[in-house]
């Protein structure tokens, strides 16, 4: 039987990120986002707000807590993880589910402004995704010429926040 653990995410950090190291060396940072979504009831608009844990390691883990704040959005792509624990002082079995982080994408402009940002001549921008340059011709079929479309701010078929496809 096939089995497909893949999530897409976009939204709201809800706190500054804090890189950790491991005895090893390896950088770890946690971060959560807030994901909003509205819905209409009767003609009132409703919104519901869900908090996701998220981790990255290793190069993603230093680019994120270097570049990102509270409140600025990012995209997030990863898979599901259930951690499992028995709670100290009650002795509860306790477990909750959260993503690891395989790829992000900062959205918005500098300084949390909406647009574009950091273009090629703008030195102090970070970068926009976390897929390194060979990664992105092993998904043109090993072609090393550009895509055919330029990289946008948003995921592909994303062009504005109220059409998100599910």
């Amino acid at each position: 039987m096939a089995s497909l653990n893949k999530v897409m995410i976009m939204g709201n950090l809800t706190r500054d990120p804090e890189v950790r190291y491991t005895p090893k060396g390896q950088a770890v940072v946690d971060i959560g986002l807030a994901v909003n979504r509205r819905y209409k009831v009767e003609n009132e608009t409703r919104e519901e707000v869900t908090f996701i844990d998220v981790t990255f390691w290793g190069r993603s883990a230093e680019i994120i807590g270097q570049y990102m704040k509270k409140g600025r959005p990012l995209y997030v792509e990863g898979r599901l993880q259930l951690d499992s624990w028995e709670d100290k002082a009650t002795g509860q079995k306790k477990s909750r589910l959260k993503v690891i982080g395989d790829e992000f994408q900062f959205l918005g402009g500098r300084d949390g402004a909406p647009g574009g940002g950091g273009g090629p001549d703008d030195e102090d921008a970070p970068p926009r995704s976390s897929r390194p340059p060979q990664q992105n011709s092993q998904r043109n079929g090993g072609n090393s010429a550009p895509a055919s479309r330029p990289p946008q701010d948003y995921p592909a078929g994303l062009d504005d926040e109220d059409e998100i496809p599910f």
